[in-house]
């Protein structure tokens, strides 16, 4: 059934939270791949433990609990502090890390959040398909045409190529409850007396990190002594909506039949980068393992190999191959990385802003209590449901992936604040408005927009956090705290509320 405006009617799941004996939802209901019992509670003892420390570290900074949680270098608060002038220099294949903020994240004295609302990216993955494929090729390669590997490349000779595909690693799972304890801990307040309402991508990996943020922010509640309330409410409901072609969805872009189809913007800019600053790393490759005749695409995907046997690792051990490479050529790659996301999803693609659109109007709803207004990405049936898209909530979650996210983040007009990315000159982020792969869309990334209501003021207040930065928004007059007024927040979303040129995905 085609709706108006180029809106179709589709199918979405519903998982109401009731679970089997192994821990999951009903297979007609979930159709995320099947998990062990054992990894299951595996799971659970660890979202438990964990939420009990950081409920103590955050009631007592000098606790046990906190010199505990710092002696590991990745953390609830923090995230993944593992090497970090490497680790925060693998643009969106990084895990998540605290950014660094110019403004306090600290709610200010004289206000209260009455509104939070997260959008997140999945958590740590294996590559994809496609990916696995030509990965699991290179080092074949390496294989037959190396004879012998010595130095830093010695633990070549007796690596397998184990990797899978698509689905989430076990560290992303920890990553995603890890995000859920730190939403409960910050938006405590709220949270004690209230159950998130959730909806998810349809992607496996995306409904799993969604189920697995649940399960953070409920043993965060169970956990937190100074609410007597329980949690009922779980396992919560989560809202799926399907990736399938041509249905709409504001948490995973596909329906811009120009856009989808377009010229690959991206894809120039990283071949012009990438002409400049992979030649000298490719020939020392080449020079270290004779016989290897690595290309510039082989040496890139020996890069992407640093990252992905990272995170494959149950405890985020760093992969020997991310020693192949300086701190200098981790620079250069997390760059290649930003290109690819600005180019491709940004404000680098005129086309790219318009994907992120519906989430907006979305967001713009949620934040006015009012009924969505849109005639992009939005399904008017599901948006039009108050049990499929309920207002009037204090805490909203919704999963998604780095592609649609980066979309978004360009139609609420953050990062807009500096000159277009050069592809022949790196720009770090401090010097791009905040803006990198890394910075904002690592995996398990989280932006959280929250609405304030503040002593003296009238009016409730805005503020946008991403990954731990608060991100000015001079669009709206912000103040120092990054705060702005609600009405001007919603006045300087017009690109999105005129639908952000959509009539021209299909011209």
């Amino acid at each position: 059934m085609v709706l108006s405006g180029q809106h179709r009617h589709h199918n979405y799941t519903l998982l109401d939270g009731e679970l089997n004996a192994e821990g999951q939802s009903p297979p007609a209901q979930h159709p995320s791949r099947r998990t062990p019992l054992a990894r299951f509670v595996m799971l659970v003892t660890l979202a438990a433990a964990t939420a009990s420390l950081a409920i103590v570290s955050l009631a007592n900074p000098l606790s046990t609990g906190q010199g505990k949680e710092s002696q590991s270098c990745d953390s609830v608060f923090n995230g993944y502090q593992c090497r970090p002038e490497i680790s925060h220099f693998w643009g969106q294949y990084s895990p998540y890390f605290s950014v660094p903020s110019e403004i306090s994240t600290a709610t200010p004295s004289f206000c209260k959040v009455t509104f939070a609302q997260i959008l997140s990216r999945h958590g740590e993955r294996d590559p994809t398909a496609s990916k696995t494929k030509a990965y699991n090729a290179t080092i074949q390669k390496l294989h037959s045409k190396v004879k012998t590997f010595s130095g830093p490349y010695a633990f070549l000779a007796d690596y397998e190529y184990t990797l899978g595909a698509d689905q989430l690693t076990l560290f992303g799972e920890k990553s995603m409850i890890h995000s859920g304890i730190q939403f409960y801990s910050r938006y405590e307040n709220l949270a004690k007396t209230t159950t998130p309402f959730v909806r998810s991508s349809g992607e496996d990996r995306v409904i799993e990190s969604a189920q697995n943020w649940t399960m953070g922010f409920h043993e965060a509640k169970v956990a937190d002594r100074s609410t007597s309330h329980g949690d009922a409410g779980y396992p919560y409901s989560i809202v799926v909506i399907p990736e399938t072609d041509g249905s709409n969805n504001t948490l995973n872009h596909g329906t811009c039949t120009n856009f989808e189809n377009g010229p690959d913007t991206s894809g120039s800019a990283q071949s012009t980068w990438a002409a400049l600053f992979i030649p000298p790393i490719q020939a020392r490759l080449n020079a270290g393992m004779p016989g290897a005749n690595l290309s510039v695409t082989d040496t890139i995907y020996m890069m992407d190999l640093c990252p992905f046997n990272t995170v494959a690792n149950e405890n985020g051990t760093i992969s020997p191959f991310c020693d192949l490479f300086s701190k200098n050529e981790w620079h250069q790659y997390a760059y290649y990385e930003t290109l690819g996301k600005y180019y491709g999803y940004s404000y680098g693609n005129p086309m790219g802003p318009t994907q992120g659109v519906g989430f907006v109007n979305e967001l713009i709803a949620r934040l006015t209590d009012t009924p969505v207004k849109d005639e992009t990405s939005t399904n008017h049936t599901l948006d039009g449901n108050r049990g499929t898209f309920p207002l009037g909530r204090k805490l909203y979650a919704d999963f998604s992936h780095d592609n649609t996210m980066t979309a978004i983040f360009a139609a609420m007009g953050l990062y807009n604040n500096s000159k277009p990315l050069s592809n022949t000159t790196l720009t770090e982020a401090s010097r791009a408005d905040g803006y990198s792969a890394g910075w904002t869309v690592p995996f398990a990334a989280r932006a959280y927009v929250e609405k304030l209501q503040c002593l003296g003021q009238r009016e409730e207040l805005v503020r946008v956090i991403v990954n731990d930065r608060v991100v000015p928004l001079p669009q709206c007059e912000c103040d120092g705290r990054g705060l702005c007024r609600l009405s001007k927040f919603i006045s300087s979303m017009g690109f999105a509320k005129a639908n952000g040129k959509w009539d021209q995905c299909f011209s």
